[in-house]
């Protein structure tokens, strides 16, 4: 079935000019504003309902959030999409839950709590909840491919919740995710977070979690029908057998309004262009995605061939964040940061990545050789060797030897004293982490997608001539 592309008449790019919006929804105020979207703070008219609007002005962006927030809408750690709008002509509007702060807010008031930081109790439970939400999102195969501090939302009782999946991809079709070795997806099989893991015997469950989605759906969140996983116009062969995916045009047919999410525009409509050939057997994705300071190194050097793997680096970058309340790798380019990386763990090799010679970028920056590295440890500083060891298992090179979401949920780190704290103890900030604190942070659309080229900041550069380009090494 072919999928015409977007519309090319001229949109309004503007949410009060939509009749079908303003009859459910007063808009009060501008809550963030970007390049790709603009979010409204608006109330339901209702029941009164404080929610969010966000009018995305990307149409890929937009499909890709939508088609991730449905198949996602169960799970007690993703934000919340109630429903939302989307005309032939007009960008799409999401209406979603409203969360004042975010985890870039937890940070940022730990650093002012005369050095004490965050209790090692509620690092914990901040943990276990992202890690409950991106284990969520694996277990349905969809990378997030953007997990940065700002887009974890935080409500005012405790819960954190993944947002903005502008950038988010689905692997494979969901449909075939939960086996007999894959775990249901939480909205089929929830657990409860309140209950403190025993190392590798029980999940860090999740019941004010799930009392709280059952709130949710008291305060009138459309549901999609079971139906929802049978979409008979995916591509299910093609990923079975792990053929490749184009990240270009992924396109469908948008007309119409989708107000309920049962009766879906979307609905039969993912759709994938399969590369032509078809010779490669991984996904052809893009590399340039996802915040500098948290892009895993295989996305650093070009890799179009990753998966999963690249979200749980995000993750060792948060964890060791909210432990030193300073970024892990703040680098300045995309160069800088390649170089942060290999100071701390050493240069980049067969021995400790197998295949990294296949990257395509490898060969085209190197870097001095790095003998005495600074290493993880000394920049976990006071940090106990449980912390440390926790961050080491995400932040190494080989994708391979990541561990997974679930696997680190049954890590005996949470197990230990100071357990987790419970939800409802949680200090959450008043103010958010945005650069304006008017704006929370998950809301600001801030993107950081271009590859800097000035060279200037990094010392001595020798540039090389190859037969197939040039090469460059930063010393």
């Amino acid at each position: 079935m072919d999928h015409p592309p977007p519309s090319s008449h001229s949109k309004s790019w503007s949410i009060h000019t939509r009749p079908e919006i303003i009859a459910k929804y007063e808009i009060q105020e501008r809550v963030g504003s970007g390049a790709y979207s603009d979010v409204y703070k608006a109330r339901r008219l209702s029941d009164n309902l404080i929610v969010a609007l966000k009018e995305i002005h990307d149409y890929q962006s937009a499909f890709r959030e939508i088609e991730a927030l449905q198949i996602l809408q169960n799970c007690p750690n993703i934000i919340i999409m109630h429903e939302y709008f989307w005309r032939e002509d007009e960008d799409a509007v999401l209406v979603l839950e409203f969360l004042r702060t975010d985890l870039a807010a937890v940070i940022k008031e730990g650093k002012k709590n005369g050095g004490a930081g965050v209790s090692v109790g509620e690092v914990k439970r901040w943990m276990v909840q992202i890690l409950c939400g991106v284990d969520a999102c694996h277990r349905n195969m969809i990378v997030h491919r953007d997990l940065k501090p700002g887009n974890l939302l935080i409500s005012d009782d405790g819960f954190l919740k993944l947002a903005d999946f502008g950038q988010a991809r689905m692997l494979m079709e969901p449909e075939f995710v939960a086996t007999d070795e894959n775990p249901q997806p939480y909205g089929q099989n929830p657990v409860d977070q309140e209950q403190v893991v025993q190392p590798t015997v029980t999940v860090p469950q999740m019941d004010n979690c799930s009392q709280e989605a059952q709130g949710n759906q008291d305060q009138g969140v459309t549901r999609r029908d079971e139906s929802f996983r049978e979409i008979s116009e995916f591509k299910a062969h093609d990923y079975l057998e792990e053929t490749s995916i184009q990240d270009g045009d992924t396109s469908c047919l948008a007309t119409g309004t989708a107000s309920d999410i049962g009766d879906d525009i979307l609905k039969g409509s993912y759709y994938y262009e399969v590369e032509e050939g078809g010779g490669d057997r991984h996904g052809l994705l893009t590399s340039c995605v996802g915040t500098r300071w948290f892009r895993a190194p295989e996305l650093l050097y070009g890799s179009t061939d990753y998966g999963l793997e690249v979200d749980l680096w995000s993750l060792g970058c948060i964890f060791a964040e909210l432990l030193t309340l300073e970024p892990l790798f703040p680098g300045t380019s995309d160069i800088d940061q390649l170089g942060r990386i290999i100071n701390v763990l050493g240069n980049l090799t067969e021995e400790v990545w197998p295949g990294c010679l296949k990257l395509p970028d490898y060969g085209t920056i190197s870097f001095a050789k790095i003998e005495k590295p600074i290493s993880l440890e000394a920049c976990l500083p006071n940090r106990s060797l449980d912390e440390i060891s926790l961050v080491k298992k995400l932040v190494c090179y080989d994708p391979a030897n990541r561990a997974t979401a679930m696997e680190l949920l049954h890590d005996e780190y949470f197990g230990k004293e100071p357990l987790p704290v419970p939800i409802s103890e949680l200090h959450v900030p008043l103010t958010n982490g945005g650069q304006d604190e008017d704006f929370p942070g998950g809301w600001y659309d801030y993107n950081d997608r271009e590859s800097d080229s000035d060279f200037d900041d990094f010392g001595p550069m020798n540039v090389t001539t190859t037969s197939t380009g040039f090469s460059l090494q930063f010393s």
